[in-house]
C-alpha cells in the first residue's frame, strides 16, 4: 500500500463538525453515541451546538476532535471499504491525534481513548498556571534556527521546540517571558513572521512534566493492543508497534516535541503517497505537500468526502 492515515490536533475543532456525518451515516452517529457514553455526558452537544469558548477548551476540544475522526473513520470503513490493517501503511496523529490514529488501528477503545483524552486535556490545563506560559509560531525559519532561537532566548526559563510542523513552521513553547523573547530574536534572525498563538498553557515543554506524570498513571490502567498498522510516533518520527513502548512514548509526548515533519518524511521515504487527514479541517493535508515532494494530502470530514476518498484509496491499491 502507498496510503497513511493521518489524524488532526488541537486548533482544528470547529462548532458544528461531524454533525452532517452523523445525520447522514448512522455508524458516525455510533461513535458519538459510544463517547458520549464514556465520558458521561453528552460532549456531542458541545461540539454541534457550542459555544465555541465551551469547545476550545482543551479537555472538550481533545476528546472532541477524536470522535469526529473516529466517526469519520467508521464512515470510511461502512460506506468506502476502507481497513486500517489492510489499506494503512501507517497510522499517524498530531498531538492528541496519536490518540485518535492508535484507537483507529484497534490499539485502544473508543472509549478508553476518550476518557484518556479528557484526562490529558485536564491535566495540560491545570500543569501551569494561565498566564505563566505561552506559546509562539515561528514561520520561515527552519527547525535548526528556531531551536537556536529557542536556547537563546530561555536565559534559564523554559523555551523548547514544541512542534516541528513542517514547510517553515515551527512552534515554541515555555515560560511567557522566555516565548516573548523568542518571538523578537526570530524576528531578528529573518523570520517571516513570528507571533503569539491564542492558546491557555505551553504544551509540549518541560512545563507540562505534572500532566505526563498524570499521563503515565492513566496510561497504567489501560490496555493497549498491538496497532493494526505501525504507529509512527510524535516523538520519534519512526514506527512502532510495541504496546509497552507505545506507552512510554504517549508518556513522553506530553512534554517532548512533536515532530510532524520528520514523521511525515519517515512515511514517504516508505513509500507512502497519499496522506488521508481523517476528522475535522484541512491542516495536515496543506503540510504534507510542502514537507514531501509529490506527495498528495486528502482530507476527509465531511458527507462530500466519502467518495472522492474512495476513489484515492482504489488508485493507491493499485499503485
Amino acid at each position: 500500500m502507498t496510503a497513511a492515515f493521518t489524524f488532526p490536533g488541537q486548533g482544528s475543532q470547529t462548532v458544528g463538525m461531524g454533525k452532517a456525518l452523523a445525520e447522514a451515516f448512522p455508524a458516525a452517529q455510533a461513535v458519538f453515541d459510544e463517547i458520549d457514553a464514556a465520558l458521561g455526558e453528552r460532549l456531542t452537544a458541545i461540539i454541534w451546538d457550542g459555544p465555541a469558548e465551551t469547545l476550545q477548551l482543551t479537555e472538550n476540544a481533545q476528546p472532541a476532535l477524536m470522535a469526529v475522526s473516529l466517526a469519520t473513520l467508521r464512515v470510511l470503513e461502512t460506506e468506502a471499504g476502507f481497513s486500517v490493517g489492510r489499506d494503512a501503511t501507517f497510522v499517524a496523529g498530531h498531538s492528541l491525534g496519536e490518540y485518535s490514529a492508535l484507537a483507529a488501528a484497534g490499539s485502544l477503545s473508543i472509549s478508553d481513548g476518550a476518557r484518556l483524552l479528557r484526562t490529558r486535556g485536564l491535566a495540560m490545563q491545570k500543569a501551569v498556571p494561565v498566564g505563566a506560559g505561552a506559546m509562539a509560531a515561528l514561520l520561515g525559519l527552519d527547525y535548526e534556527t528556531a531551536i537556536a532561537v529557542a536556547d537563546e532566548a530561555a536565559q534559564g526559563q523554559v523555551c523548547q521546540a514544541a512542534n516541528d510542523n513542517g514547510g517553515g513552521q515551527v512552534v515554541v513553547s515555555g515560560d511567557k517571558a522566555a516565548v516573548d523573547r523568542a518571538v523578537e530574536i526570530a524576528k531578528a534572525k529573518g523570520a517571516k513572521r513570528a507571533m503569539l498563538l491564542p492558546v491557555s498553557a505551553p504544551f509540549h515543554c518541560r512545563l507540562m512534566q505534572p500532566a505526563a506524570d498524570a499521563m503515565a498513571q492513566a496510561l497504567a490502567g489501560v490496555t493497549i493492543k498491538p496497532p493494526a498498522a505501525p504507529l509512527v510516533s510524535n516523538v520519534l518520527a519512526s514506527a512502532l508497534t510495541d504496546p509497552d513502548e507505545i506507552r512510554r512514548r504517549l508518556i513522553e509526548q506530553v512534554t517532548g516535541t512533536v515532530r510532524w515533519r520528520e514523521s511525515v518524511s519517515y512515511m514517504a521515504s516508505h513509500g507512502v503517497t497519499r496522506f488521508f487527514e481523517i476528522g475535522a479541517g484541512k491542516v495536515l493535508s496543506g503540510l504534507v505537500k510542502r514537507i514531501a515532494d509529490g506527495a498528495v494530502g486528502i482530507s476527509v470530514g465531511g458527507p462530500n468526502d466519502i467518495a472522492a476518498a474512495k476513489a484515492a484509496l482504489a488508485s493507491a491499491r493499485s499503485a
